[in-house]
């Protein structure tokens, strides 16, 4: 082979050597500040995917629920996320190895992001119906927006804590109707639901603050791969499935959780953190829960009243609020 059949040989994995080189030296230089229009303008549009995807999450979760149980069903999503994630970056040649630096960092991001969110969330609605577990999940932003401040130096602006305002009161409206009912018999769903908004407000900042330096596609295979072990552990000790009874319609509704949800919008939502302040990321995430809403009254035939279009109004008033303040 003459020199120059091999400089062309070696010119595709030249070129993708220097692309993820560039990327991990932008990485590196990821500032906190208010980015710029252009760059805003990008971190809004995965936003917006990542809350659009989130929503549609929880109709097709509703199908899954009649055939499984809440942990095995979540554990089953982030197996076969992982997995075709893999399957992808393999053929793409994307490069999978973690680093010895970012370990850590992985790690931390992953039970933060994925298992205690997805994990404590789905344990809580032992004790809670799921409305008020959406409502308390939804303090998140809440969360995100006090602990910005002292971890990012993100200091919440009148503008701001109006649309948080706003936005919960629009959540808690759809989802309940008023303030969270109980008793002392739903303090530890409670607990562990708000446990689980923190987990994710606390991933947020961290991970706004140490931004990880590896492929997109390697970032969510690594955190949903390592964040899904306690779920799955959990599924195995605590959750007897009955596979045999689980439907064809059950099964493609975990192939688009695992697909959209949980892979895409996993990648989009990390992509939003490098580009918009993290309170701001949080609470674009807001609009999930009406997503929901509208799809679940589409195609699940659920109540869409006056009470769905009040909380609409209020909640997108809060993430417009947000994005602008």
């Amino acid at each position: 082979m003459t020199r120059c059949a091999r400089a062309t040989a070696r010119a595709p994995d030249c070129t993708w050597r220097a692309s993820s080189a560039s990327w991990r030296a932008r990485s590196r230089v990821i500032s906190t500040d208010v980015p710029a229009t252009g760059h805003r303008r990008l971190g809004l549009l995965f936003l917006a995917i990542t809350a659009v995807g989130w929503g549609l999450n929880w109709p097709a979760l509703k199908l899954v629920l009649h055939d499984l149980p809440p942990l095995t069903a979540r554990a089953v999503t982030a197996l076969l996320a992982t997995g075709g994630l893999t399957l992808v970056a393999s053929l793409a040649r994307v490069p999978l190895r973690l680093p010895a630096s970012e370990r850590g960092a992985v790690a931390l991001a992953g039970l933060l992001n994925v298992g205690g969110w997805m994990g404590l969330s789905t344990l809580g609605l032992l004790w809670l119906p799921a409305g008020e577990g959406a409502v308390v999940a939804y303090t998140m932003p809440v969360w995100a927006a006090l602990l910005a401040w002292p971890v990012l130096g993100e200091r919440p602006t009148p503008a701001r804590l109006l649309a948080l305002l706003l936005g919960l009161g629009g959540v808690a409206l759809l989802m309940t109707g008023g303030p969270v009912s109980g008793g002392a018999e739903k303090l530890p769903g409670v607990l562990l639901v708000m446990a689980a908004a923190i987990c994710f407000a606390l991933g947020a900042v961290t991970t706004k603050r140490r931004p990880l330096r590896l492929h997109p596609v390697a970032t969510v295979i690594w955190q949903v791969g390592l964040g899904c072990l306690p779920v799955l552990a959990g599924a195995v000790l605590l959750e007897r499935p009955a596979w045999k009874e689980v439907s064809t319609q059950a099964w493609a509704a975990l192939a688009f959780m695992a697909i959209l949800p949980l892979s895409i919008c996993y990648m989009t939502w990390f992509a939003a953190l490098r580009r918009l302040p993290a309170s701001t990321a949080a609470m674009g995430v807001l609009a999930a829960p009406l997503v929901s809403v509208l799809v679940g009254a589409a195609a699940l035939g659920e109540a869409l009243g006056w009470r769905q279009a009040v909380a609409l109004a209020l909640t997108m008033s809060g993430v417009v609020l947000a994005l602008r303040g």
